[in-house]
C-alpha cells in the first residue's frame, strides 16, 4: 500500500478523521507513521450516536431517520472532520464490528466517507471475522481509499 503520510506531505495536504466502529484506530495508524504529524491535524472520535451530530456536525434528521450506519452518515463524517480540524482530507467510518447487528444492520458493514479537494465520496465495504478483524480491514480500506484519490491528477487520471 502507499505510504499515505508521503503522499500528503508531497502534495503539502492534510487529513482528519471522525471514527465511529474505529474508535481512532484509523488516526493512531496515520500517527504511526514517521513525519505524520506535518500532515495529520487531528480526529474525532464519535462512537456515541449523539457526537455524530454534537462533533462532526452529522445532520440530525439523518441520524434520526436512517440511524447512525448510512453511507450519508459516512460522507458528513468526512465533511466534519474536514471542516472541523481544518484540513484538505477527511475521513469519516461508520459501520458495525459486530458480533450483533445495529439497528438492523450486519456485522461487518462499513462505510468509508471520503471528503477532499473536490471530492465527496463513500465506499461501502462488508468485512468477515470478529470485531478486531472488522476494525482493522476497516482502517486499511479507508488508508486505500485516500491513497486512490492523492494518485489521482486533477483530471481524474492516475499519474
Amino acid at each position: 500500500m502507499t505510504n499515505v503520510v508521503e503522499l500528503l506531505k508531497a502534495r503539502k495536504q492534510t487529513v482528519a478523521t471522525a471514527e465511529s466502529l474505529t474508535a481512532g484506530l484509523l488516526c493512531a495508524t496515520l500517527v504511526d507513521t514517521p513525519g505524520a504529524s506535518a500532515v495529520v491535524r487531528g480526529g474525532l472520535i464519535v462512537y456515541a450516536t449523539e457526537l455524530k451530530h454534537e462533533l462532526a456536525g452529522v445532520d440530525q434528521q439523518l441520524l434520526d431517520e436512517h440511524g447512525a450506519v448510512h453511507p450519508d452518515v459516512a460522507i458528513q463524517l468526512a465533511e466534519g472532520a474536514r471542516n472541523r480540524c481544518k484540513s484538505d482530507w477527511g475521513i469519516g467510518l461508520t459501520g458495525v464490528a459486530g458480533p450483533d447487528p445495529q439497528d438492523g444492520v450486519a456485522p461487518g458493514t462499513v462505510h468509508i466517507g471520503l471528503s477532499g479537494p473536490g471530492v465527496s465520496t463513500v465506499r461501502t465495504i462488508t468485512v468477515s471475522g470478529d470485531r478486531t478483524a472488522v476494525r482493522s480491514v476497516s482502517v486499511e480500506k479507508a488508508l486505500v481509499l485516500l491513497s486512490e484519490y492523492l494518485l489521482m491528477t486533477g483530471d481524474g487520471n492516475k499519474r
